[in-house]
């Protein structure tokens, strides 16, 4: 299975859902990446899936992979999740996607395909690359690429979770998880032949827990001719139109937009009443929902385009308490042109430039204030919008960002 450092070598991706269509933060990542590794290496993939995939997913990977396999994602019930939380040291992202039939899967392709480099994208995947390493010794190479330091995600929902009473079951279910996140991810990193991190906060955060591991970070990227400016608002959109994108059954998704539609939101509308606020994005949570029987907030589910959201926004926003890595739906406004109001962790893990690629503000008060000025002053969301779509034209095509990964996969 070894050939020279430098040389082409076949890869095969693990993934936890299928990355295509690239709709969702993993999905997009994982396609992006294996559309640029493709490109230099030979590329297989093994992905679990949720629902049998249609010809025209399986035909759009297969232009970039010589093999692509298919596993139905396990169900896991919440006595499963009792029985770990109760009964295991380990995490319970470490079984959520265990399957007998996909580490079968594994074995057969490792025998036939006999890949040199083994990519397993995300920690719930974390279990595989320990049976591997156990199972095969050396060769196959592992690279892993933990998306978020989870340990940290998990810390940081506690530490929201505890200011309120209602909510202290989930922090002391995250509390315990960033305990054992910690051990379980500083082993995972540790038994790798080399780890990956989407930013600097991150590689930092896992050389904490596992000093002297070498951590490649390999930012999020945005695919800048699908995302960019002009894009027509052919909905229409109700203007001023306030914008906020993601999966709406995600945690630091819907505390952000439950945070910002009690505190920021009116301050906004006080000056604005006829601003709306559009909260996009699938599987919305009861209480997102709820949001939509008030007057200038507008929840739509799943949306088949989300390009027309994108056209039709006059800011938009990122109101993140919680969460780790990076966010793709930053890099995807700004190279959007939109002008962004962000809070700092929402920007977390993203050069930019405050104040000059977006506005960062991490008080309900100030977020209300900037997204109002954006919202009255239009030459200077217009001039915000440019430096940003100058900026991630510059850092963050997925062109740009994915050569050290090459590099990487050509000598490990």
């Amino acid at each position: 299975m070894t050939t020279d450092a430098g040389q082409q070598r076949k890869v095969l991706f693990l993934t936890p859902q299928l990355p295509y269509p690239p709709e969702q933060g993993t999905a997009i990542r994982n396609y992006n990446l294996i559309a640029q590794v493709a490109r230099t290496h030979r590329v297989a993939l093994l992905s679990l899936v949720q629902r049998p995939p249609s010809c025209t997913e399986l035909a759009c990977l297969a232009a970039l992979c010589e093999r692509v396999h298919t596993v139905p994602a396990p169900v896991r019930s919440l006595p499963d999740r009792l029985r770990t939380l109760l009964l295991s040291r380990e995490p319970d992202m470490a079984r959520r996607l265990w399957c007998a039939a996909f580490w079968q899967a594994l074995q057969e392709l490792v025998a036939s395909w006999q890949p040199d480099v083994v990519e397993v994208e995300g920690i719930e995947l974390g279990r595989y690359a320990r049976l591997l390493r156990r199972r095969y010794g050396a060769r196959p190479a592992i690279v892993f690429d933990d998306h978020n330091a989870e340990y940290v995600l998990q810390a940081r929902a506690a530490s929201t979770d505890w200011r309120l009473p209602r909510r202290w079951p989930r922090a002391l279910y995250s509390t315990v998880q960033a305990r054992r996140l910690r051990r379980f991810e500083a082993q995972l990193c540790r038994e790798a032949d080399a780890t990956v991190a989407v930013s600097p906060e991150d590689a930092h955060a896992i050389g904490a827990i596992a000093r002297g591991v070498r951590v490649l970070t390999v930012p999020n990227g945005v695919d800048t001719t699908r995302y960019r400016p002009g894009l027509p608002d052919s909905l229409p959109l109700k203007h001023p139109a306030v914008v906020f994108t993601g999966k709406m059954d995600y945690r630091p998704n819907v505390d952000a937009v439950l945070w910002f539609a009690n505190t920021a939101w009116p301050l906004v509308q006080a000056l604005h009443p006829d601003a709306t606020l559009y909260v996009v994005g699938q599987a919305p949570t009861r209480t997102v929902t709820a949001l939509r029987a008030r007057i200038g907030i507008e929840v739509t589910g799943y949306v088949e385009d989300i390009l027309p959201y994108f056209g039709g926004a006059d800011v938009y926003i990122v109101p993140l308490r919680v969460g780790g890595g990076t966010r793709l739906k930053v890099l995807e406004a700004m190279a959007a042109g939109l002008p962004l109001v962000s809070t700092t962790l929402g920007a977390e893990g993203i050069a930019l430039t405050p104040g000059q690629d977006a506005v960062l503000a991490d008080s309900p008060s100030e977020l209300a204030a900037q997204v109002s000025a954006l919202l009255s002053d239009r030459a200077r969301a217009a001039a915000l919008g440019a430096a940003a779509r100058a900026f991630v034209e510059q850092h963050y095509d997925w062109a740009k960002v994915v050569p050290p990964l090459l590099e990487l996969l050509g000598r490990v």
